[in-house]
């Protein structure tokens, strides 16, 4: 059932496959590291970046708001592969003692990412906020790079649905937290982005501290080459094209949930023209976050009961359009508040069984950092796309119908995709 190339008994752990079941207090502290980077990367996109923008360009706050998040996905685009390729070679030896590659990635990139949080706060200019989300999404991404890797390095086959599911509750629960952070809790963008990153550090580095990191002998490290480390960047669909099809598959969908969700204030604003956008945005969040957390866990360990991967995928895109189409054909508050319902439940059961059944397709295991690097990419290509297309959808060619319609085909056909997938069922 999976592709992972066979590991001898006599490797090290770091590259053994797992079988030991990981318990409630490593699942918990990895949940809570992964809690702190999405509402470092959710609560940006959704709230302080808009306001920023708008306050420093209000006439042309779509185009500002499309620059800024394109290019700093674009750095993460760059960053996230790196990051993860560079962790699969990481070797560290202090003070006579050996140290894990993964925790020492998550660390830093925490302590950077905070760090630029704070310098974006004070950009006045949307050149200044445009290069400050580039320096968090790089750091951050470093970060997510190696809390990706936890769950193949650590967790069996047979446990990683469920896990994935609590770890991908954060997704959803970080823009709420967020949201509520930033808009109830504390006032003012500069005050959102100094709590931001003051719960980065709080949530994060636990994980790293408490938790134990395999380290990597020397023998076995990849050679640290710059040319064949750009080059195995690339991962031949023809070698491994069940990978590649898992790649398509999460990007088609990450680009119809990137469709659908970058212009969420605006167009609560301009075309649902509701009374208090922000309080909307807030509600309708809150209810995705709640279909999110009543399916993906459930989802999550059926599908690992029952070994199938690919019907929970299909089935998910299928919700998803429905939730966009509603959005398409009847842009008021009441189809908007069965949207967000039914796109949180359709997300979450993807979430947790697409995770799953990405790392049964990795490569190998001495590459899985960089591998699920390559994965991520198709998280954050889309939002590099999402705002080129969102744009001229929204202002040129039909608005926000358009738009939601849009969305709802990309994601239908990258659950389908899933089919293509040969070694997973």
């Amino acid at each position: 059932m999976t592709t992972v190339d066979p590991t001898p008994a006599s490797l090290p752990a770091a590259l053994a496959e797992p079988t030991a079941p990981v318990r409630r207090g490593w699942v918990a502290l990895l949940s809570a590291a992964n809690l702190g980077v999405w509402m470092a990367f959710f609560t940006p996109i959704q709230v302080l970046l808009p306001q920023q923008v708008e306050r420093i360009a209000p006439a042309d706050k779509e185009a500002a708001l499309a620059v800024v998040t394109g290019v700093g996905a674009l750095a993460a685009v760059l960053a996230n592969p790196l990051a993860g390729a560079l962790s699969d070679r990481t070797c560290l030896r202090l003070a006579g003692r050996e140290f894990g590659r993964r925790h020492a990635w998550t660390a830093g990139g925490a302590l950077l990412g905070a760090a630029a949080l704070v310098l974006l706060a004070q950009q006045r200019t949307v050149a200044g906020v445009a290069l400050g989300w580039v320096a968090a999404q790089v750091c951050l991404n470093a970060m997510l790079a190696s809390l990706t890797a936890a769950v193949p390095d650590r967790v069996p086959v047979a446990q990683r649905g469920g896990v994935s599911g609590w770890v991908g509750i954060p997704q959803a629960l970080g823009l709420v937290l967020g949201v509520v952070l930033v808009t109830a809790l504390v006032t003012g963008t500069t005050a959102g982005y100094l709590a931001v990153a003051a719960a980065v550090l709080l949530l994060s580095l636990p994980f790293a501290a408490l938790t134990a990191d395999d380290p990597l002998p020397r023998a076995h490290r990849p050679a640290l080459r710059p040319r064949a480390l750009l080059a195995s960047m690339w991962v031949s669909p023809r070698r491994h094209p069940d990978f590649g099809w898992a790649w398509i598959t999460r990007f088609l969908v990450q680009l119809g949930n990137a469709l659908g969700t970058l212009y969420l204030l605006y167009f609560l604003t301009d075309e649902v023209r509701h009374v208090d956008p922000e309080g909307g945005l807030l509600v309708l969040i809150l209810l995705y976050t709640a279909g999110l957390a009543g399916t993906t866990v459930v989802a999550g360990r059926l599908s690992d009961r029952s070994g199938r991967r690919k019907v929970f995928v299909i089935t998910a895109g299928g919700i998803m359009a429905v939730a966009a189409l509603l959005l398409a054909v009847a842009p008021v508050w009441p189809a908007a508040v069965a949207a967000a319902l039914l796109l949180g439940a359709g997300y979450g059961v993807y979430l947790s069984v697409d995770a799953a059944l990405i790392t049964q397709v990795l490569p190998a295991a001495t590459d899985r950092a960089k591998d699920l690097g390559v994965i991520n990419i198709a998280n954050s290509a889309p939002q590099v796309l999402g705002p080129a297309i969102s744009a001229p959808l929204v202002v040129h060619l039909g608005g926000y119908p358009v738009l939601y319609a849009a969305t709802a085909a990309v994601t239908v056909l990258g659950s389908v995709l899933v089919l293509k997938i040969r070694s997973v069922p």
